[in-house]
């Protein structure tokens, strides 16, 4: 039996292309990008750099390990000198055990921060101190620690107030802060190589030429991506996890590596 297709005429495409597209937009914000992870490479340098820093923020584990051991394994693949982490590892203390375990796995010392998530879940910041510890790096709570031979200076904000710490750069080393959220930048007093901060999930959904439909709060004008400020360049990381719903719609999770 001879079956005949209708001709596709250009109308007939755009008309179908129309009806498919909500559902193809819908499968990607849903099942694609949450664990469609991008490493994203910033130069902070005109010369040949001479560190390798990777940064991530805003994990959320809820339990999705395969999930995570992936970025470690994607980490370690790119031997950075050190990881620094700027919040949000859990939502429920329940996950926390398995989240610190699959950290410790990262092959560079790891600095972080805690996020506004990690304050509401209870969590014991001396687990995270130790865990971190296991790595070579550290929990910072207004603390600063050194990194790659003492050649970098890691600063973490503990962000329980509405200005950070005035923690203090020093002379002779690359300067990294620490921060979860981007608007704190703006009150930083101090001038530092390089800001890193979290919490805005990039919005999660981003329209384009529109932007990210919600933010949460202490967000800005700070999206994601880089800014210069007057304290030096900040960099907001849209995360690697997800609130409330697992979607994500031209906003990737990302891996960010900085050659400085």
């Amino acid at each position: 039996m001879n079956v005949r297709f209708p001709k596709l005429t250009r109308r007939r495409f755009l008309f179908l292309a129309a009806l498919a597209s909500p559902g193809l937009v819908w499968a990607d914000a849903r099942w694609a990008e949450p664990n469609w992870v991008k490493v994203r490479t910033v130069k902070l340098t005109d010369g040949k750099p001479s560190h390798r820093i990777i940064h991530i923020t805003d994990i959320h584990h809820k339990g999705n390990r395969a999930y995570l051991e992936s970025v470690v394994r994607t980490i370690n693949s790119l031997s950075p000198d050190a990881v620094c982490f700027t919040g949000d590892l859990i939502e429920m203390t329940a996950f926390l055990p398995e989240a610190l375990r699959t950290l410790e796995k990262i092959k560079s010392p790891v600095y972080g921060v805690p996020g506004n998530h990690d304050y509401w879940s209870k969590a014991a910041f001396a687990d995270f101190s130790c865990s971190f510890a296991r790595t070579g790096g550290a929990w910072l709570m207004d603390e600063q620690a050194t990194a790659a031979d003492g050649k970098i200076l890691i600063s973490g904000a503990a962000c329980k107030r509405g200005a950070p710490a005035p923690l203090a750069p020093r002379e002779g080393a690359k300067n990294i802060l620490l921060l979860h959220y981007p608007l704190m930048a703006e009150r930083v007093k101090n001038n530092f190589d390089l800001m890193l901060a979290g919490h805005s999930h990039g919005g999660q959904v981003r329209i384009p030429f529109y932007g990210a439909l919600v933010l949460p709060y202490w967000v800005g004008r700070y999206e994601m991506g880089l800014f210069r400020l007057p304290a030096g360049p900040l960099y907001v990381n849209p995360g690697l996890g997800w609130m409330t719903t697992p979607i994500r719609l031209n906003c990737r999770p990302e891996i960010t590596v900085f050659e400085i």
